[in-house]
């Protein structure tokens, strides 16, 4: 039971580093495909990913000592899982729950139930049926039956884990059982029209302040473990470990990066990857560019190049920014006040005139 526990907890954690760094990518291509991004898809996905990296926790892991190890063995009869469950059902002597409980009859059940949301989600995420789920659930089975046998391709001088061809067989099982429960599930269709306008809520303001938030501070860090490798690739380890050159200079690019993206375009990471954009205002371009800098992720990023004890500020502008966003007009924030503008769907616009977004969130020309 503390195994099973333990690598939940890896795949959980190891599901969320991947899912931080993919998240704003994720949001941007998920806007372009299906021109938004409601909880429940986000809830699925991340969902999704979790899973993904518990197939590889629970078939592989604990990793063994290479000098304790034992060499397993093969097994390619595809019907020793009949022989595994008369066997079974004869040690039972007519006991449901004896049978229910037989290490044989868990085991071909468990195998089936660990690819049953690869199935699922197939066809919820995915959207395709029987067929690809069977190709999917055999594929990924293949590949872990041959990443046990091969010794996780060649770390280990054998397989430290049975393949079995009864594996092959109850996890492909699974992964169809999976997409036929799926059709239980009541699906939303998918829009045809990804480019047309949507209502701007608070909720999209904040999303989009979020990636704001995570492109910066993933930028800095990458940034920062790249002078740090390179620092001790160099000999000058005693200046990576002494002094903090990695994280000023990580931090520093990162602000560069925001800033230019929005004095290029007018607007930051985040507006562009839930497509939104300030308009209006009495300022010039120039001048609501950098009301949009300073009264967004460029203002947090300034005040974060600050020594250590001015850290509040970078707090208190993150507390205010928050607040706004919530308290004015269409979620407009501090740059919307800063600027004088109106917070806008980006596809908001066309050569036949203003479109106007309706309550239910359909676009109409005017």
């Amino acid at each position: 039971m503390g195994d099973n526990v333990f690598l939940g907890a890896v795949a959980i954690g190891i599901g969320a580093v991947v899912g931080i760094v993919l998240f704003v990518p994720f949001v941007a291509v998920q806007y372009r495909r299906a021109g938004h991004l409601t909880a429940g898809q986000l809830v699925l996905w991340s969902a999704a990913l979790v899973y993904f990296f518990a197939i590889w926790t629970y078939t592989l892991l604990p990793l063994p000592d290479p000098a304790g190890m034992r060499c397993a063995g093969v097994n390619l009869n595809p019907l020793e899982l009949v022989d595994d469950i008369r066997g079974a059902a004869q040690r039972a002597g007519g006991s449901t729950r004896a049978f229910l409980t037989d290490f044989a009859f868990l085991q071909l059940a468990l195998n089936v139930l660990l690819f049953l949301p690869l199935g699922f989600f197939v066809r919820v995420l995915a959207r395709r049926g029987i067929l690809v789920a069977l190709a999917a659930g055999l594929g990924i089975s293949l590949i872990v039956e041959f990443t046990q046998l091969t010794g996780v391709w060649g770390v280990y001088p054998c397989a430290y884990r049975v393949f079995d061809v009864d594996d092959l067989l109850t996890n492909t099982v699974g992964a169809v059982i999976g997409s036929i429960l799926a059709l239980l599930v009541p699906s939303r269709p998918v829009s045809d029209e990804p480019d047309a306008p949507r209502p701007v809520t608070r909720g999209r303001r904040i999303l989009a302040m979020v990636c704001d938030l995570l492109a910066y501070a993933l930028v800095g860090i990458f940034v920062s473990v790249g002078i740090q490798a390179a620092l001790v690739v160099t000999g000058n380890r005693d200046v990576a470990v002494e002094t903090d050159l990695a994280g000023q200079v990580g931090s520093v690019a990162a602000l560069i990066i925001v800033a230019g993206c929005v004095l290029v375009s007018g607007r930051t990471i985040g507006d562009l990857t839930v497509r939104l954009r300030y308009a209006g205002g009495p300022a010039p371009a120039g001048v609501t560019r950098l009301t949009r800098l300073i009264g967004g992720i460029g203002g947090y990023a300034l005040l974060d190049q600050l020594p250590g004890p001015w850290g509040f500020l970078t707090f208190a502008f993150l507390v205010t920014a928050t607040i706004l966003a919530f308290t004015t007009r269409a979620g407009r924030g501090l740059p919307g006040v800063l600027g004088g503008q109106e917070l806008r769907d980006s596809r908001e616009h066309g050569p036949a005139g203003r479109v106007e977004i309706t309550r239910t969130g359909d676009a109409r020309r005017r």
